[in-house]
């Protein structure tokens, strides 16, 4: 599990990150400009005396360093974590002489050191992100104690009581380890979902890709039929006569009719098979009855030689005809998954039922297996939750939760509702308890494509 968790976050950072040259540079010389215009403006058009050569020195080494990286490398290079970690740690050391400069954290633009540990957080794993959090409260505290004086009038001097400098630095020592936890939170979060759905399109590619070769295979079935047997039918009537005027044709010629004959029968053995199983054509493909449905999404585990039993139930609950269904590669993955989850912690049953109405298809996936964990319940269908507490030894492949959600993600794109939950279940005097899956569609909604 801890090498499941160790891949896991390795995956999440390559989907947060890298991060290019180019972004990095854009950002600073926004910065440089921002804060080129905050001090001519200051010291010009306020009339604030501010140490100019100090102020514009501090801000020419960021330009200097932009400058620098964009002869030095392609503006199209991606920085490694430690890279992008050093830029940014640079950019709030300059932020902070800066501030030194122009009276600490007197200065109202003092909140803009928020914004690289933002970023960082943004784009960077927790490790760089939690050293340059510190290094800005680091940075903070100093300038709470050690500052050159605000720019303010000559003649006088503008001097905040220090119960409120305190307060104003732990307000900004906060806001530094808030904003850098959220934007961290949400970055790994949003990379968690780009993960799980690229998964998700990975896997309803591969079953619509299987869904197509077995519909171009009863396709292939239904068109070869009529030229082959017409094939078969001339290579009869060529041994036919051949075997009246046995004398005029040689023994060979007589063995190749009888061959192409038998290898004409062969082919159309084959292609009746592929088009044997349900309707004839395309529509078994096309076309899935709801019984059949739950024995197609459990096929892989009915002729397991160890496991537990898979039970069916389809019936109606007002008498409504059975549900023909389209076939939708998403539906049959989906059940299929929650039935091997079933049949991993199942102890001796698991039970495939289907009900229906004129308005409700409910399909429900049940197992007498330990159920699911009280801490996930609630959290079963988002990426990297584990269905259930642990690993089960009989099904050492559930770990990371992803199959729920591929399984929960596609459903719901077909206009399912999902619900999970531990129930008893069974006839009185043979109840079961564990985990149960019900997934149910509205078969009159407007914009379903269920009902073939």
């Amino acid at each position: 599990m801890p090498h499941a968790l160790a891949d896991s976050q390795a995956a999440l950072n390559a989907l947060r990150g890298p991060v290019r040259l180019r972004t990095l540079t854009a950002l600073r010389w926004l910065a440089v400009a921002g804060q080129s215009v905050a001090i001519v403006v200051v010291h010009f058009a306020l009339g604030f005396p501010t140490p100019l050569g100090l102020c514009l020195g501090a801000i020419a080494a960021s330009a200097w360093l932009n400058l620098f990286v964009t002869l030095r490398y392609s503006p199209q290079k991606f920085l490694s974590d430690r890279e992008a970690a050093g830029y940014i740690a640079f950019d709030i050391v300059q932020l902070c002489t800066l501030l030194f400069f122009t009276g600490g954290l007197q200065n109202p633009f003092s909140a803009l050191i928020i914004a690289p540990v933002t970023i960082a957080a943004s784009v960077l794993p927790l490790r760089f992100t939690v050293g340059l959090a510190a290094l800005a409260i680091a940075g903070v505290s100093i300038l709470s104690l050690h500052h050159m004086p605000i720019p303010w009038y000559p003649g006088e001097g503008l001097e905040l009581a220090p119960v409120y400098k305190a307060g104003y630095w732990a307000a900004l020592s906060f806001s530094i380890a808030f904003f850098a936890a959220y934007s961290h939170r949400i970055a790994a979060e949003s990379a968690q979902v780009r993960s799980a759905l690229a998964a998700t399109q990975l896997v309803l590619a591969r079953e619509e890709r299987l869904a197509a070769l077995g519909g171009l295979a009863a396709a292939a079935a239904h068109e070869l039929g009529t030229p082959l047997a017409t094939i078969q039918l001339t290579a009869k009537e060529m041994l036919r006569d051949i075997q009246r005027d046995g004398e005029a044709y040689s023994e060979d010629l007589a063995d190749d009719a009888a061959l192409l004959v038998s290898q004409a029968e062969r082919c159309r053995d084959i292609l009746s098979r592929l088009s044997s199983h349900g309707d004839a054509g395309d529509a078994m493909h096309d076309r899935l009855r709801t019984d059949d449905l739950l024995r197609e999404a459990a096929g892989p585990f009915l002729d397991q030689p160890i496991g537990p039993e898979i039970r069916f139930v389809a019936k109606s609950r007002d008498d409504s005809k059975k549900p023909v269904l389209r076939r939708r590669p998403e539906i049959v993955f989906g059940l299929r998954n929650f039935i091997e989850n079933a049949v991993g912690y199942a102890e001796s049953i698991v039970l495939v039922s289907a009900e229906w109405d004129a308005r409700i298809l409910m399909i429900v996936v049940q197992d007498d297996g330990p159920g699911f964990s009280t801490d996930v319940l609630s959290r079963l269908g988002e990426p990297y939750v584990s269905a259930r507490s642990g690993i089960n030894p009989a099904n050492p492949k559930s770990g990371l939760g992803l199959g729920f959600f591929i399984s929960k993600t596609l459903l719901e794109a077909t206009g399912a509702r999902i619900t999970f939950e531990n129930r008893r279940w069974g006839e009185p005097g043979q109840a079961y308890s564990g985990a149960r899956v019900c997934v149910e569609w509205d078969l009159n909604a407007p914009n379903g494509s269920l009902i073939a």
